[in-house]
């Protein structure tokens, strides 16, 4: 006899009601329990049949009930294998027929161009649609919808998504997603509507989103996002409440957007409210008995506008000082006092410090190349100590410092069932650590300078550092070997190890034909003596020839006297200090170094040394003023001279841009610039948002004022002989890499001097 249970969905949400209402029929077409002496599987092409059987409710010499038969077609439809499934009763036999669903071939994209294609496909992926996965109608269509909306995203409202699915051999389909993206949107107008105190023009100056300029074409300011509208809005509230506009608020936002889709205008209202003044600050809740330590850390002034700013950094700087005593969860909140007939506020923190915890165990994720221990040997907290929130901020900053990483954040997590313990999680997010420059220089003497380097900052995730670097300067040409082992003990001390192969001759006007060749080696340690300080030592060997017969005089009475090859074996002690908040992109901060080379033995005996110091200053949020001095000084020691292969030299990249490089001080009679063994240096630099661009920091112009010059051992060092120049420039960190141009003009000279006004630098990482 044949009881027929069937099913055919066409949706999988569609399975579980078809199945219950099959059930539901069941006592009409029911079928007496019996013992099952055989289970047949019918229709399957590519499943595997333990998967079925794996899903049955029930195995040869059980009971069959219908009960049971509904389980099984709920259980094979919940596999998402089978578009239908149906079980027959053939006497003491259950015959399970299955028609299996279609497999996705391919997944193809046609007019796909403002995404990846490999991007799209792995979120489709992870969204049910890829090569090998079964193939549901319903879940294209969401993905067909999900596409769309990613471009409205960018924009780009006029985007169609058309699928079309094709049939294959072997019960496969091919998917594909014919797009046509259309036009992007552009914002053509913006307006902020109920602005009293500030002018309209101040207002959307704020703004990140703009209507269209000459360089919305880079920036994309132009494109509508409703993220984007949020963050702006959030700036409006920003700059209101640190204001005294205590009570701003929004009252609305309103997007149109044209029939053709290709125009969308943006209004915004607000409700300034009025200004408000502090008259106080009072403390609340339990400061640990340190009130004057937590009073110390107020940022309110009262008297001044109230600044929403002031407050939030006042809660930040207690919540962050509760945690140097070990309470990582400390409460602090401000609360506003209104006096709105008056315009005045008495701001009320209160603070409860909660627990004190300790911290079970440190975890690290999101390194996916570098290793743990690279990581973790930078952390100051540690685990199963009393939880230390300075210590911890101060670990996160090591790790940020590495430069291996895009994002560097710690989270905080309860122990369940511990209320006295927590974990830290260290987040990262890896950024590319290779690094592979190019520069190029034209000045009248050398034409075009070409030089080069390779270098990887993380070998292997081991944090060691490898390069090599490669100069074609006409009169400077070198090939240089380093490495460095930041942890070549298990306290901290770093070595480096430099080989180096330069060969240079001083910039002349005569055509003499002579050079220098120093092949070299030097190995250095670093030892840390602070969380900011590291002092250097270490040792060298190089020799220095003169090679030609037709010398500058300096050369030649130097070879006469010493003869044409010099061995040196330098010692070196230095110390740094660096305290910028980016080594790329500063914007606040010190960075602070001293050298000392001396050779007492050898050819050539000297002392040579060189100081250097940095400044960075934000003025707001969008400007930036650097400042740069260095000195440097020479002398020869045990009655030699002071080698003249061992000058400093001044003018062009990284000294007094507008003159040609390496073109200051000492002239010798032949006409060749043989620098000097005294060094001063100046550099200021004003980085400004380029027009247009609004706060993007990777784009920036930046006008520069230089000084300095050298002198040589006969010479007295005057500040009248300070050759300056001035000029302006363009920093960007393009998709390539940090590119830098510069042109400069001196703005003192003298006569004799060589004139460089362009130049550019660029590099790219990988």
């Amino acid at each position: 006899m044949l009881f027929p249970l069937s099913v055919s969905p066409l949706r999988p949400v569609a399975a579980s009601v078809a199945v219950a209402v099959a059930a539901c029929a069941l006592p009409a077409m029911a079928a007496e329990p019996f013992v099952l002496k055989d289970i047949r599987i019918e229709g399957l092409q590519r499943t595997d049949p333990g998967t079925v059987f794996a899903a049955l409710p029930f195995r040869i010499g059980d009971t069959y009930t219908d009960e049971k038969g509904s389980a099984a077609l709920r259980a094979l439809f919940a596999t998402g294998l089978f578009r239908d499934v149906r079980l027959e009763v053939e006497g003491d036999v259950v015959v399970v027929v299955v028609d299996e669903r279609s497999i996705i071939a391919n997944v193809n994209f046609v007019g796909l161009k403002e995404f990846d294609q490999d991007t799209l496909l792995k979120s489709l992926k992870s969204a049910g649609i890829g090569e090998g996965l079964p193939f549901d109608r319903a879940t294209v269509d969401r993905a067909e919808q999900e596409i769309k909306r990613q471009y409205l995203s960018r924009s780009l409202y006029g985007a169609e998504v058309v699928t079309t699915i094709t049939p294959q051999e072997r019960n496969r389909v091919n998917v594909t997603f014919t797009i046509v993206e259309g036009e992007t949107a552009r914002i053509k107008d913006i307006r902020i509507v109920g602005a009293k105190a500030f002018s309209e023009r101040t207002l959307l100056g704020l703004l990140e989103q703009t209507t269209g300029g000459w360089l919305t074409w880079y920036t994309k300011t132009d494109r509508y996002s409703r993220a984007k509208l949020n963050a702006d809005l959030e700036t409006l509230r920003a700059y209101y409440t640190n204001r005294g506009y205590l009570e701003f608020n929004v009252e609305s936002t309103q997007v149109t957007i044209s029939p053709d889709k290709q125009e969308i205008s943006i209004t915004i209202s607000i409700r300034e409210g009025q200004p408000y003044t502090v008259t106080g600050v009072r403390l609340e809740g339990d400061l640990l008995g340190k009130e004057d330590e937590f009073r110390s850390l107020v940022k309110i002034q009262p008297g001044e506008p109230y600044r929403s700013e002031d407050v939030a950094e006042t809660v930040r700087q207690f919540t962050e000082r509760f945690g140097f005593y070990g309470y990582a969860f400390a409460r602090v909140e401000s609360r506003p006092e209104i006096d709105r007939a008056n315009g005045q506020v008495a701001v009320v923190l209160s603070a409860e410090p909660q627990r004190r915890v300790y911290v079970r165990r440190i975890n690290v994720a999101g390194n996916t190349r570098t290793r743990d221990e690279v990581i973790r040997r930078e952390f100051r907290q540690f685990e199963s100590s009393w939880y230390d929130g300075q210590r911890i901020k101060l670990s996160r900053d090591r790790v940020d410092r590495l430069g291996y990483f895009k994002e560097v954040a710690i989270d905080t997590e309860e122990v369940p069932g511990a209320l006295d313990q927590v974990d830290l999680t260290v987040n990262v997010a890896e950024k590319p650590t290779g690094n592979l420059m190019l520069g190029a220089g034209f000045s009248s003497a050398e034409k075009l300078t070409l030089s080069g380097s390779i270098r990887q900052e993380n070998v292997f995730g081991s944090g060691n550092y490898l390069g090599v670097e490669v100069n074609t300067s006409r009169y400077n040409r070198q090939l240089v070997f380093s490495t460095v082992d930041p942890y070549f003990t298990i306290d901290g001390i770093s070595r480096a190890v430099d080989l180096y192969y330069r060969t240079s001759r001083p910039i002349n006007s005569q055509g003499e034909d002579y050079q220098l060749v120093t092949p070299g080696a030097a190995v250095r340690f670093g030892v840390p003596f602070s969380e900011y300080d590291t002092v250097y030592f270490g040792v060298g060997i190089e020799r220095t020839e003169i090679r030609g017969s037709a010398l500058p005089n300096a050369y030649f009475v130097y070879r006469e006297r010493f003869g044409d090859t010099a061995l040196s074996v330098p010692l070196t002690l230095g110390w740094a200090r660096d305290q910028r908040d980016s080594a790329l992109v500063p914007t606040r901060g010190r960075y602070q170094r001293v050298n000392v080379e001396l050779s007492p033995g050898g050819d050539a005996r000297y002392l040579r040394s060189n100081f250097q110091v940095q400044q960075y200053f934000a003025l707001g949020p969008r400007f930036t003023l650097g400042l740069n001095g260095e000195l440097g000084y020479g002398k020869g020691l045990g009655g030699r001279l002071y080698p003249v292969f061992k000058n400093f030299y001044g003018g062009g990249l990284g000294s007094v841009r507008g003159f040609d490089q390496s073109s200051l001080g000492v002239v010798d009679p032949t006409g060749a610039y043989l620098g000097g063994n005294r060094k001063i240096n100046l550099n200021a630099e004003l980085y400004v948002p380029v027009p247009g661009s609004g706060n993007d920091k990777t784009l920036r112009l930046f006008g520069f004022v230089d000084a300095g010059n050298v002198w040589g051992e006969e010479e007295k060092v005057k500040l009248d002989d300070l050759r300056v120049s001035a000029g302006l420039g363009l920093s960007w960190i393009s998709p390539v890499g940090p590119l830098k141009l510069s042109v400069g003009a001196p703005v003192r000279k003298q006569p004799a001097d060589r004139i460089q006004r362009f130049q550019f630098q660029i590099g790219t990482a990988f």
